[in-house]
């Protein structure tokens, strides 16, 4: 595991200092989630942000609707 060295304003510190104890966990594992879920959030809206980049591409929904007719033919046959 690497080691990562950071500056934290004194507020933010103290503030990850009162949740760590409230939690009983260790700062370097708050912070590890933190970063974690903000990693995980940051790639969810790249997945909305392109979502909706092709909902308004019209050769994307052209190819999208061509799909679902064949998709809906197989379910007939």
């Amino acid at each position: 595991m690497a080691t990562f060295t950071s500056t934290l304003s004194d507020h933010l510190l103290q503030q990850l200092s009162e949740k760590a104890k409230a939690l009983s966990v260790p700062k370097n594992k708050l912070i590890e989630t933190a970063v974690r879920v903000y990693l995980e959030h940051l790639e969810k809206a790249e997945y909305i942000k392109s979502y909706k980049q092709a909902a308004e591409d019209k050769d994307t929904l052209l190819l999208a609707e061509e799909g679902m007719e064949d998709y809906f033919r197989e379910l007939e046959k």
